[in-house]
Formats: structure tokens, C-alpha cells, sequence
């Protein structure tokens, strides 16, 4: 259903572009919709149509006419989603690995947004479409926390505060190497691959830049990996793992940024194997926290890894008689606590 406003510019105020009086009289609406409002004569002052950058001097009556959202035209799935937050105005997931975010060329349907699609019957509109609202991205392959929105107004203020650099976010990565440093970081700019176009890469000139920092959390000299935390105070495409291959620590598992055959060099013919079944980056994002936009309070959420991931884990701390206490929000809600050192006996 279109909704309607009225609005009135008093007498005795300064002249003001229409655009930026109704972006305060809208503020769940972007300045680009409102221009695309005016242009379409979605917007009238004193009865006629008006343009973005008129001028108001003071007693004009402006009536906005709202189009009722439409659908986006991507098809609901009914997708199972482990949810850990949900309110009237934002959903938090734990994206399982292998999950696309949002459909693409190749991904037309499984997605994220098809599931929250089917999810979600509370949306209100985003951008004029009845869709979620995705402010940050996760890749296919990388499991973790993620926030989509409901609406106009939750979109918007939390997409502010991801450009402003105010999100909290924590992942966890077991990496090829051990650093000698035990935290360190990494300042240098990412951009598109010269050749390879679907690849990023530290990029001086055209690159925008890039902040990781980075922690050991442990180290397992003998097979030549470390775990260690991140905390990303930018979020460019790959960031992580493009910085930690930067800097000759990349990801282990990962297809695109690892180093070619470092599996088959791996001495422990059970580590090897169970890195050969995740079959994927190992790199989760554990914790997300922002401003809630409607009640102002501070959230924070966080998941373990997944159970792949997680024996991985137990399997290296029994091989290095590790305590578990070390790492407990790693180890809080994952059953059991024996690792798989036996299975490989």
C-alpha cells in the first residue's frame, strides 16, 4: 500500500533545497530515492511538480506520494537458518560455510537472501523493494555472524555505522606459518587483481585501503600452523584473506590466496586429512557487534566455529596438550570436548 505525507515549510526560515528538507522530514529514505521521487513527480509543491534542487522560501505545502514496495523479483526458499537474534527490525545469522549471500551469475537461488526472504514476513522495503537488507557481506565459503535488516530506517543507520569503521568484528583463522610476532598489524591497500579480475590484491595505487589486526591465539610449530584472531577495522572484498597472504600467513585451506601443495607437504597424515575434508578456507567470523538502530543499546553476538572447523581444533590442542581454558568462547556451545587425535591410531 502507497503511503502519503504532508509536509509544511513555515514562513520566517531560511530558504532550503526540497531535497534536503524532505531528507529530514524522511529520514528512513536516502537522499537517491528522494531525487528519484521528484523526478518521477512522486512529489508536489503547492500542486505542481517541483525538481530536487528548488528552492523553499517559506509557506509551500509538500505532498509526497510513497509507492508501496515491490517485490525484488528473487523467489523465497524455504532454507533452514540458524538464527541468533530477531526483532522487528534486523535478523541475526549464523551463516553456515558454503551459504552465498546474495544471488549472483552462477548463484541464482540457495542464497541467503532467498531464505530470509521466506523467513522474514515483516518486511517493509528497502530501496522500493520488499527485500533484506544485506550491510556486509560474508564469502561463500566463510561461516560466521551476519546482520540483514527489515527495513528503510534500520538499513540505513546500520550501514552508517559500517562506514564509519564503529562495527565490532572478531573472526578466528588457522593459518600456514607461525608468525614470530605474537600480534601485529596489517596496513595496506586492496583492490581489483591487475590480471586475474576475480581476485583481489594489495594494490598501492587504484587500492582503497585496509586495516587487519591480528593476534596469536596459538601456535602448532611442528605442522607449521598457527590459530590466531582478527579484528578488521575496514571491510574490503577478501580483506583477510588477502592480508594474511600478504604478509606470508595465508589462510589454510583457502583455493584462491594459499600456497599450491602445502597439504601434501603436511607430515601428519590425520591433520592432513582432516583438512582435506573441510574443503574450504578455515576462517569464521565469531563475533559482531553494533548499535541497535531502534533502541540504541550495544549488541554483541557471537558463534563458535563450525564442527569441521572445531576438530580441527581439538585435534591440534590434544596434540599439544593445550587447555581448553585457553580458548573458551572458541569452545563454548560445541559438544563434546575430546578431539579426534584417536581416530588416526
Amino acid at each position: 500500500m502507497a503511503r502519503h505525507g504532508q509536509f509544511f515549510f513555515e514562513r520566517g526560515r531560511s530558504p532550503e533545497r526540497l531535497d534536503r528538507f524532505l531528507a529530514d522530514c524522511l529520514p528512513e529514505t536516502t537522499r537517491s530515492q528522494l531525487k528519484r521521487l521528484i523526478d518521477e513527480n512522486h512529489v508536489l509543491v503547492d500542486g505542481g511538480y517541483a525538481k530536487a534542487g528548488e528552492k523553499l522560501r517559506g509557506g509551500e505545502t509538500i505532498l509526497v506520494d510513497l509507492p508501496a514496495p515491490v517485490s525484488c523479483g528473487l523467489q523465497p526458499e524455504a532454507i533452514p537458518l540458524p538464527i541468533l537474534h530477531e526483532d522487528n527490525n534486523l535478523i541475526v545469522i549464523d551463516k553456515p560455510a558454503g551459504m552465498v549471500v546474495h544471488p549472483a551469475p552462477g548463484h541464482h537461488g540457495g542464497t541467503l537472501v532467498n531464505a530470509l526472504l521466506h523467513h522474514c514476513g515483516d518486511l517493509s522495503g528497502i530501496g522500493g523493494e520488499l527485500r533484506p537488507g544485506i550491510v556486509h557481506r560474508l564469502d561463500k565459503d566463510t561461516s560466521g555472524v551476519l546482520v540483514a535488516t527489515k527495513n528503510e530506517t534500520a538499513h540505513n543507520a546500520l550501514a552508517a555505522q559500517f562506514k564509519e569503521h564503529t562495527v565490532h568484528r572478531r573472526y578466528v583463522a588457522l593459518i600456514q606459518g607461525v608468525p614470530a610476532e605474537n600480534e601485529g598489524i596489517v596496513d595496506k591497500p586492496i583492490g581489483r587483481h591487475p590480471t586475474e579480475r576475480k581476485k583481489m590484491a594489495l594494490v598501492v595505487k587504484a587500492g582503497r585501503r585496509a586495516v587487519t589486526r591480528w593476534k596469536v591465539l596459538a601456535r602448532f610449530p611442528e605442522d607449521r600452523l598457527a590459530l590466531v584472531e582478527l579484528r578488521l577495522e575496514t571491510g574490503r572484498t577478501h580483506q583477510i584473506r588477502v592480508h594474511l597472504a600478504g604478509i606470508g600467513f595465508p589462510v589454510a585451506g583457502d583455493p584462491v590466496y594459499g600456497h599450491k601443495g602445502w597439504l601434501k607437504q603436511l607430515p601428519d597424515r590425520c591433520l592432513r586429512q582432516l583438512l582435506l575434508d573441510l574443503n574450504r578456507q578455515a576462517l569464521h567470523a565469531g563475533t559482531l557487534g553494533f548499535i541497535h538502530p531502534d533502541s540504541g543499546r550495544y549488541m554483541e553476538f557471537s558463534s563458535p566455529p563450525p564442527e569441521d572447523m572445531m576438530e580441527i581444533l581439538r585435534y591440534l590442542w590434544d596434540k599439544y596438550h593445550l587447555e581448553p581454558s585457553r580458548l573458551p568462547r572458541l569452545f563454548d556451545k560445541t559438544e563434546g570436548g575430546k578431539g579426534s587425535l584417536e581416530k588416526c591410531n
